[in-house]
């Protein structure tokens, strides 16, 4: 049985700090960590379903975003095109 299935039901329903606890949940995420924290964040997943379903839910959008939103090549006549554009409008 998938680990996470059978924990669920084992989390609580509701977060007692529940912005406190997005805004360390969302810091992880975007690499910002600082000591100890990732064993807090573990804790968190294991305790409580909101920030569980909210770690997870992020964690899938940061990487659909990351997939999605690639650099693409600019032809060199259209950015100096643009250049010259923003040029005259100076």
């Amino acid at each position: 049985m998938d680990k996470d299935l059978n924990t669920s039901s084992k989390r609580k329903l509701n977060c007692s700090d529940e912005s406190k606890c997005f805004e360390l949940l969302e810091s992880i995420l975007d690499g910002e960590e600082s000591s100890g924290s990732k064993e807090i964040l573990d804790e968190k997943l294991a305790k409580c379903q909101p920030c569980f379903e909210h770690y997870h839910l992020e964690k899938v959008i940061r990487e659909v975003l990351k997939s999605k939103c690639t650099k693409h090549m600019v032809p060199a006549e259209l950015k100096d095109s643009i250049r010259q554009k923003i040029q005259e409008i100076k």
